[in-house]
């Protein structure tokens, strides 16, 4: 489930019959719960509302889904050797790196 860039996993609970989601795309937590699929859509993205509304009542920025950017510290030589590996295959570092993580 999408939401204004958030995304949520959900489960279903047979014991209880009900359905419970997590947004996963940020390291706050928000959580949210309904018995149907329409009480679960709307209460995700109440959830989600709140967790807006409660960050400007703090006057904090919301954590935003990830945008990507990861900072990476590898040693000089590994650093060296990625970098001739991009330019020999006439690719740059950067998109060198995705593929190979892509792939795990």
């Amino acid at each position: 489930m999408k939401y204004k860039n958030y995304e949520a996993t959900v489960r279903y609970d047979e014991e209880v019959e009900n359905f419970y989601g997590e947004v996963i795309n940020t390291r706050d937590v928000i959580t949210f719960q309904g018995r149907s699929v329409e009480e679960l859509k709307r209460e995700f993205e109440n959830s989600v509302e709140d967790y807006l509304e409660f960050c400007r009542a703090r006057g904090e920025e919301p954590d935003k889904p990830f945008s990507g950017d990861v900072v990476l510290h590898i040693s000089p030589e590994l650093h060296h050797r990625l970098y001739a590996e991009a330019k020999r295959s006439g690719k740059t570092l950067n998109s060198l790196i995705e593929e190979n993580l892509a792939s795990i």
